[in-house]
């Protein structure tokens, strides 16, 4: 019996690309929805073929801006999903969002199609750091999708975007000031990284040094009414996003559409799979547990200790540097607040 599967799908259109962005995306003003949801559909029943009515705890659309997808072609998928797979009762089915591209009719719509949680794109609550990132709605457009999504009792996230060309530890302080005015459960909040092939690539930006950022990082935990429980992640209790939890996890899960990737698991032989013809190799169970290992180590809880991980686990590091790791009473291995500050260098010391 082949074990539970989350799954993620991929939605490559947005109206425009941000500054900022090296995902998997396009500029996209009229995307041919038919093909779109065709070739979505016929991944899952590739899936369904392959895995068996298997369950599914999570389903996750992200992008790209998958708020920009007609309702009916998001019926039409989720649809298919459920005829093909048993979701869970309590199913986590997030949407990503974009303001801009939703107003309340089209995102109740979502709501009775099956979506309940929702993760807002806002990157900042000023107007001209907005137009700075490249994105096309303003604070207010921000402010009142979060709030009909809120009234609509959905399950509430939204990413912001932080250590921008000039930006201070100040900044960070009166950024989370606002943010905790918003009354959300769960946020996520990124450090701006400059990636080759952006226009913000393109650019000379003066920015922040790593002790600045590394301060901006420290003032987030400090200033924000909600707990930390991944590298950038926060909510409150019970409120975690549980797609991402159980991806960095090590839980399997299938990668559907152009761009998406997934880890999938068939008589305990795991396989790296891109959409359902363009890969799907063995991978080993050392190079799973090193996959792991590098998501785990991301959670506050920190990463799950089974017979593969163990065996990667340099344990003599982790007794010597006391400051930096722990085993916690759940078996688990997670990093302190000072061990996530330098999680890279931690990882090369690590793994035998």
């Amino acid at each position: 019996m082949i074990q539970p599967h989350n799954i993620y799908i991929h939605v490559p259109f947005c109206l425009s690309k941000c500054n900022y962005c090296a995902f998997f995306s396009r500029a996209c003003a009229e995307p041919d929805w038919d093909k779109y949801e065709e070739s979505i559909i016929n991944e899952i029943l590739y899936w369904a073929q392959k895995l068996g009515k298997i369950s599914i705890p999570t389903i996750f659309f992200g992008g790209g801006t998958p708020s920009l997808m007609p309702i009916k072609t998001f019926e039409n998928i989720i649809n298919t999903i459920k005829s093909c797979f048993d979701l869970d009762n309590q199913c986590e089915i997030t949407l990503e969002s974009n303001p801009g591209t939703l107003d309340k009719n089209k995102l109740s719509d979502f709501v009775k199609a099956g979506i309940n949680r929702l993760s807002i794109g806002i990157q900042s609550l000023n107007d001209d750091k907005l137009k700075f990132l490249g994105r096309i709605h303003n604070a207010t457009q921000a402010i009142n999708l979060l709030h009909d999504a809120q009234n609509l009792g959905l399950r509430v996230s939204a990413d912001f975007i932080y250590g921008l060309p000039h930006e201070t530890h100040q900044d960070i302080i009166n950024i989370c000031k606002d943010i905790n005015s918003l009354g959300l459960s769960h946020c996520s909040m990124y450090e701006l990284t400059i990636e080759p092939d952006t226009p913000f690539g393109k650019m000379n930006l003066q920015m922040p040094s790593n002790e600045e950022m590394a301060e901006m990082y420290m003032a987030i935990s400090e200033n924000l009414n909600l707990p930390r429980y991944e590298v950038s992640n926060y909510a409150a209790n019970g409120q975690e996003c549980r797609h991402n939890q159980n991806v960095w996890d090590g839980e399997p899960y299938i990668g559907i559409g152009q761009g998406a990737a997934g880890r999938i698991l068939i008589d305990d032989i795991w396989y790296e799979q891109m959409g359902n013809q363009q890969k799907f190799e063995k991978i080993s169970n050392q190079v799973r547990a090193i996959e792991k290992l590098i998501t785990g180590l991301r959670q506050v809880r920190g990463i799950k200790l089974d017979s593969d991980t163990e065996k990667i686990i340099n344990f003599d590091f982790v007794t010597n540097n006391p400051e930096l790791l722990k085993v916690t009473s759940q078996n688990r291995l997670a990093a302190t607040e000072k061990g996530m500050l330098i999680l890279d260098d931690l990882l090369i010391n690590l793994t035998r």
